[in-house]
């Protein structure tokens, strides 16, 4: 293999995650990838025993997406929903088994289609929901929850100092699970659950 592929495979996923940044800024929360780091951390609340699916938001490059099938997740256990054709296109090429569905994360009844009355273990989100108002974000946590058995997480990537949802009266707890600063911009984690 030639050093000029050996570069072009090396930096795949980051070119191919410019070009995505390029196309949609408002739509994609990152400069870069998230990092193996960051994404190992994320898919650490996944509990691949507890036989229900895994709801992943926004996979991007897919990154995050091979951190949680790493964690032993079977592939047809984890429903991904990507908004951006491009990403939809590149992890359905790269990633066999996993059900990628295109579509609207803040529409969520609509998006999952069949599989909308699922009840799922956990939700790994990298939507960039600095980028939307207060209110749809609470919404989609509200939506996200409803989803999940009680006590179990959503994780949320931001990249701002403090969680991008607010608290709302006791509806849902909010804990920081990591600040990882070997990430491009450095990366704060957000676990949050129903009591």
């Amino acid at each position: 293999m030639t050093l000029k592929k050996r570069l072009e495979k090396k930096f795949d996923e980051e070119i191919r995650f410019f070009k995505g940044v390029m196309r949609g800024p408002k739509l994609v929360g990152a400069i870069v990838p998230t990092s193996t780091i960051t994404a190992r951390k994320m898919a650490s609340v996944v509990n691949p025993a507890s036989g229900l699916k895994v709801l992943e938001l926004g996979p991007g490059t897919g990154v995050i997406t091979k951190a949680i099938l790493a964690r032993g997740l079977k592939p047809q256990n984890l429903v991904s929903v990507e908004y951006s054709e491009d990403f939809h296109r590149h992890l359905t090429q790269t990633i066999p088994g996993v059900n990628f569905i295109k579509g609207d994360a803040f529409n969520l009844g609509e998006t999952l289609g069949d599989l909308a009355g699922e009840t799922f273990d956990s939700v790994i989100s990298a939507v960039p929901l600095l980028n939307f108002p207060m209110e749809a974000r609470i919404r989609l946590l509200e939506d996200l929850l409803d989803r999940l058995p009680r006590g179990r997480p959503v994780v949320q990537i931001s990249y701002g100092p403090v969680s991008p949802i607010i608290a709302k009266g006791g509806s849902y707890h909010i804990r920081h699970l990591d600040f990882i600063v070997r990430n491009i911009p450095p990366a704060q984690l957000w676990v949050y659950s129903r009591p």
